[in-house]
C-alpha cells in the first residue's frame, strides 16, 4: 500500500470514526470483563456445565418419551394387537413392525411386546419362549426370570431397571438398562408391556456428545437414588461416595470425593425425577478457565486486527489521499515511530505522531502549563481564541486585576533542605487559592535557580473597603508563611503594580523581577514593591527610574516587546519636557550607555565599535529608532544565549550521566542536586533531549554495556551486571529477557554459536 496514501486530515477524521465505531462497544466490553473475569469465569463455566447437563437431561428424557410414546403406539398399531400377533398369517407382519419401531430409536439394543398371561414374547427378531429368553439368550444377574415374568404381568406403571451386565447367547457381556412401559399407558388395566433393552454405552455416548471435551465422572440416578447409567473419564469415584451425589440437589457444588476437590454440578429432571450429576477435578477445571482466558484473548488480538484493517479499507475507498497531511507530521514530529508501529503500519504512524503535536500540552500538563504561563509573563495575554482556550485548559482564570511576585529561594545558615521538600513546596505554589481574599495564585518555575514567579489574579471584592495594595500586601505575607512552613526556606519578593488587563503580565514581570534584584540591597527575607522603586525624587528631571529598571530587565530577558515599549516611553517622557540640549544629551547618554553595557554583558562587541555612529544622531526620532533596533537585537541575543546555555547545560547532564551510569547511586534526584535545579525541570528536560525518560536512558546504557560484555568477554554474569551498576541481580534478567526474548546466559551462548557459524 502506498504511503502517500495517508496524508489527509479529513481522511484521519473518518478513519479514527470508523475506528471508533468498531472499537467503542469492543473496548467497552473488553475492559468491563478483564475487570470481572477473575470473578466471574468460574461461575460462567460451571453455568456453561449446567447448561450442557441441561441439555443431557432433554435429549435423555425426550428418548425416553419417545420410547413410552413407542409403547403408545404400539397399544394403538392394529397390526400389533394380540390376535395379529398370534394370527399364523399376521405374525411375521407384526415382527416387522416391531422392528419399525426398534429403528426409530438410536439407543435401543431391542424391543420386546408381551402379552400378560402368555408363555411367549415378541422382539423384533420373532417369537421367543419366555424361559428362554431370559434363562439363555438374556441372563441378568440382579435380576432373576422370576421377577421378569412377575413384573411383565403385574406391573401398572413404567420403571427403569440400572444399567447391570448381561450375559447374552453370543458370550458377549453388555451392560443394559431395561425400561418396561404397560400397555395401553395410562389405563388402570394393561394388557401387555413393552419391554426395551438399552446400551448403556449409547446412553452415556449421549452424555458425551453433549458434554464435549468433558474428562470426569457422569451418573443417572433415578428417584430412589439407584444409579442408572455411569460413565468414567479418569478415576473412578468409590462406591460409598458416589451416594452423596444422588442426594445433592440441583446447581453446582465443591465436594472432596476421592481424596481429591471436585467441581460438581447436577440437576434434576421433572420428568421422571432423574438426577443427572457430573463431577470435575477442580484442577481440570480451572485449566479450562485458563484455556477459556486464552481463547478471548487471542479472539480480542483477531477482532482488533480485522478491525483496523475494515477501518483502513472503508477509509481508504471512500476519502481523499492524506498526503499533505503525512508531509506535514513529518517535518513537524522529530520523534521516530514507535516500535509496535514500525512494521508497515503507516496509519498508526501518523494517529500517533499527530496526537504527539497536537495533544503534547496535554499528555506532558505540568510542562506545557508551566511553557504556557512563561509566555504570559514573557508576551503577555491577548485576547485571542488560542490563549483563551489554553487558559480554559489549564484553568487559568484572569478576570480581575492581577499582580506578579518574583521569588528567590535561600536557606538558612547551616541547614540543608532535600530536594523532595523543596519540590513539594513549589508544587503547593503551582496553585493555590486564598478564598478570604478572593484570589487565585499560578506559580510558574524559573529557569533560574531557586525563582518562581506566581501569578496573582484578585477578583473584585465589592464587600471589602479595604484598597487593592492592602489585599497585595495581606496575600503576599499569606505566601510567605506558606513558603516558610512547607520548605523552612528563606522567601524573597519582588512585587510589581496592579493591572487590570491581562495584556500587561508582561509588564508585571519585568517590574517583579526588577524589584527582586533590590535583594542584593535590602538582604534575604526582604518584600519590595516596584512602586516604592518608581516614585519620583525631589531631584530636577531625569529618566523614570521605572521605566530604567524595566528596560534593564527587559533586555535581560530577551523580551523585545517591553523593551521596545519602555525607549518609546522613556522618549515620550523626554519630548514633554522643555530641556537644554546638554542635560538633554546627557540623558540620551545615559539610555545608550545602560543599552551598551547590557549588550556588553551579552559580548555583543559589535555595538562597541558602532558608537560613533550610535552618538552622531541629530534628533531624538532617529536615535530612538537606532535604540529600538539595538534593542530588538540586544534581546534577540540574551535569548539566543539562555537556550544555548540551557542547551550546554542538558549537553553537560548527558555527558555526566553516560560517564556515570555504572554508578548504582546514581538518581535523577542525585543529578538535580548536583546541577542545582530542580527535579521536574531535569526530568522533563531530559525527555525533550534524549527523546527518554531519565531511567530509562540509563537502563538503555546499561543493557548495552551488559550486551557489550556477554559478547566480548567470559566474565560471570553476576559481576557484569554489578559492574554496570545493577544490584538486583534477578530484576535485571527478568528486564532483560522481557526486552530481547531470552536469559542472558541464553543470550551469550546464541550469539556465540551464531559467531561460531559465521566463522565456520
Amino acid at each position: 500500500m502506498n504511503r502517500d496514501f495517508y496524508k489527509s486530515k479529513l481522511l484521519l477524521k473518518y478513519i479514527f470514526s470508523y475506528i471508533l465505531i468498531f472499537f467503542v462497544p469492543l473496548a467497552v466490553l473488553a475492559f468491563f470483563i478483564y475487570q470481572n473475569a477473575v470473578n466471574n469465569l468460574r461461575s460462567e463455566i460451571e453455568q456453561s456445565n449446567t447448561n450442557q447437563l441441561n441439555q443431557v437431561k432433554l435429549t435423555i428424557d425426550a428418548r425416553m418419551t419417545e420410547l413410552r410414546d413407542i409403547a403408545t403406539r404400539i397399544a394403538l398399531d392394529e397390526q400389533l394387537t394380540p390376535f395379529m400377533v398370534r394370527h399364523p398369517y399376521y405374525t411375521r407382519e407384526a415382527i416387522q413392525a416391531l422392528d419399525k419401531y426398534k429403528a426409530n430409536s438410536a439407543i435401543l439394543d431391542e424391543i420386546f411386546l408381551y402379552f400378560r398371561g402368555d408363555h411367549v414374547i415378541y422382539s423384533s427378531r420373532g417369537l421367543t419362549n419366555l424361559d428362554v429368553l431370559f434363562g439363555q439368550t438374556y441372563f441378568f444377574k440382579d435380576w432373576s426370570q422370576q421377577h421378569i415374568v412377575k413384573d411383565l404381568n403385574e406391573l401398572d406403571n413404567p420403571i427403569v431397571r440400572p444399567a447391570e451386565s448381561v450375559n447374552t447367547n453370543t458370550h458377549i457381556k453388555k451392560s443394559l438398562l431395561a425400561y418396561l412401559v404397560p400397555i395401553a399407558p395410562n389405563t388402570s388395566y394393561p394388557y401387555g408391556s413393552v419391554l426395551y433393552l438399552m446400551d448403556e454405552s449409547k446412553v452415556t455416548g449421549m452424555m458425551d456428545s453433549i458434554l464435549n471435551d468433558f474428562n470426569g465422572n457422569s451418573y443417572i440416578f433415578d428417584q430412589d437414588g439407584q444409579i442408572l447409567a455411569r460413565n468414567h473419564r479418569g478415576a473412578s469415584i468409590p462406591a460409598d461416595e458416589t451416594q452423596v451425589l444422588a442426594e445433592l440437589g440441583a446447581g453446582s457444588h465443591n465436594l472432596i470425593l476421592n481424596k481429591i476437590p471436585h467441581s460438581v454440578v447436577a440437576v434434576k429432571s421433572a420428568f421422571n425425577g432423574w438426577t443427572y450429576v457430573t463431577a470435575m477435578p477442580s484442577d481440570q477445571f480451572f485449566g479450562r478457565i485458563f484455556h477459556i482466558r486464552s481463547f478471548f484473548l487471542y479472539a480480542f488480538a483477531v477482532v482488533v486486527l480485522a478491525g483496523v484493517l475494515a477501518a483502513v479499507f472503508l477509509a481508504r475507498r471512500q476519502y481523499h489521499p492524506i498526503h499533505r497531511l503525512l508531509e506535514f507530521a513529518r517535518l513537524n514530529i522529530t520523534a521516530s515511530p514507535p516500535a509496535r508501529t514500525r512494521k508497515h503500519d503507516e496509519l498508526e504512524w501518523i494517529r500517533q505522531m499527530l496526537h504527539e503535536y497536537s495533544t503534547r500540552a496535554d499528555i506532558q500538563e505540568p510542562y506545557a502549563r508551566n511553557q504556557f504561563l512563561l509566555m504570559l509573563l514573557k508576551y503577555g495575554a491577548h485576547k485571542k481564541p488560542e490563549s483563551e482556550r489554553m487558559m480554559k485548559l489549564f484553568g487559568i482564570e484572569l478576570t480581575g486585576s492581577h499582580f506578579v511576585i518574583a521569588v528567590a529561594l535561600d536557606e538558612y545558615a547551616g541547614m540543608q533542605h532535600s530536594l523532595d521538600v523543596r519540590q513539594n513546596m513549589i508544587q503547593s505554589l503551582t496553585e493555590a487559592s486564598f478564598p478570604e481574599y478572593q484570589c487565585y495564585v499560578y506559580g510558574v518555575e524559573l529557569p533560574h535557580t531557586d525563582q518562581l514567579a506566581l501569578i496573582v489574579n484578585m477578583n473584585e471584592d465589592r464587600e471589602s473597603s479595604q484598597p487593592p495594595d492592602g489585599r497585595m500586601e495581606q496575600i503576599a505575607e499569606k505566601l510567605r508563611l506558606l513558603v516558610i512552613e512547607t520548605s523552612q526556606l528563606i522567601p524573597s519578593f519582588g512585587i510589581s503594580n496592579s493591572y487590570r488587563s491581562p495584556e500587561m503580565l508582561n509588564q508585571a514581570y519585568i517590574e517583579a523581577m526588577s524589584a527582586l534584584e533590590c535583594r542584593m540591597t535590602h538582604g534575604k527575607g526582604s518584600t519590595t514593591y516596584f512602586e516604592q522603586l518608581s516614585r519620583p525624587s525631589n531631584d530636577d528631571f531625569w529618566i523614570p527610574k521605572d521605566a530604567m529598571l524595566k528596560l534593564v530587565q527587559s533586555l535581560k530577558h530577551g523580551n523585545d516587546h517591553v523593551a521596545v515599549r519602555m525607549i518609546e516611553t522613556i522618549f515620550a517622557n523626554v519630548r514633554m519636557q522643555a530641556l537644554s540640549i546638554p542635560l538633554l544629551r546627557c540623558i540620551c547618554f545615559d539610555i545608550l550607555n545602560t543599552m551598551l553595557k547590557s549588550a556588553a554583558d551579552l559580548g555583543m562587541d559589535e555595538f562597541i565599535h558602532d558608537i560613533p555612529n550610535l552618538t552622531s544622531f541629530e534628533t531624538l526620532e532617529t536615535l530612538e529608532q537606532q535604540l529600538c533596533t539595538m534593542a530588538s537585537e540586544i534581546c534577540k541575543q540574551s535569548a539566543q544565549n539562555m537556550e544555548s546555555a540551557q542547551h550546554s547545560l542538558l549537553d553537560e547532564i548527558v555527558s555526566y550521566v553516560d560517564e556515570g551510569y555504572t554508578d548504582h547511586h546514581l538518581s535523577l534526584e542525585q543529578t538535580a542536586q548536583k546541577y542545582a535545579i530542580s527535579v521536574s525541570y531535569l526530568s522533563r528536560c531530559f525527555k525533550e533531549k534524549t527523546g527518554s525518560s531519565f531511567s530509562q536512558y540509563i537502563w538503555q546504557r546499561r543493557m548495552k554495556e551488559v550486551i557489550r560484555q556477554l559478547l566480548t568477554t567470559d566474565d560471570p554474569l553476576k559481576d557484569i551486571i554489578v559492574r554496570v551498576g545493577y544490584i538486583d541481580t534477578p530484576n535485571f534478567i527478568r528486564k532483560f529477557k522481557k526486552e530481547t526474548g531470552y536469559t542472558p546466559g541464553q543470550y551469550r551462548k546464541l550469539h556465540a554459536a551464531n559467531l561460531s557459524d559465521n566463522e565456520a
